[in-house]
């Protein structure tokens, strides 16, 4: 099976031609979260994930301010670390989406 390099949002990654996505790690990984309250969003985050390495960084507000979206990039060792970090950020009581 031939395979194609794709570079996504700065990632190199390789899609095979049955389209799964192969991920070189360790990488950055951007997750776009969004909730109602920007300060508890926030601190749901550095619950989730406590390292010195990630970033965390404001993003777009709803017009009416309802809803806030931060932008959250974290180094990930490996996909179970990946998808680990995404669920526990979708079960979080005070994350609504998760990008």
């Amino acid at each position: 099976m031939p395979t194609v390099l794709k570079a996504c949002d700065g990632i190199m990654a390789k899609k095979d031609t049955n389209c799964k996505v192969q991920i070189d790690y360790p990488c950055h990984w951007l997750y776009k979260v969004i909730g109602f309250d920007r300060d508890k969003l926030h601190q749901a985050l550095l619950e989730i994930v406590n390292d010195d390495s990630c970033t965390i960084s404001p993003s777009n507000s709803s017009r009416t301010g309802k809803y806030h979206c931060l932008n959250f990039e974290v180094t990930v060792k490996n996909e179970k670390e990946r998808n680990s970090i995404y669920l526990a950020l979708k079960s979080h009581p005070q994350v609504k989406i998760v990008l």
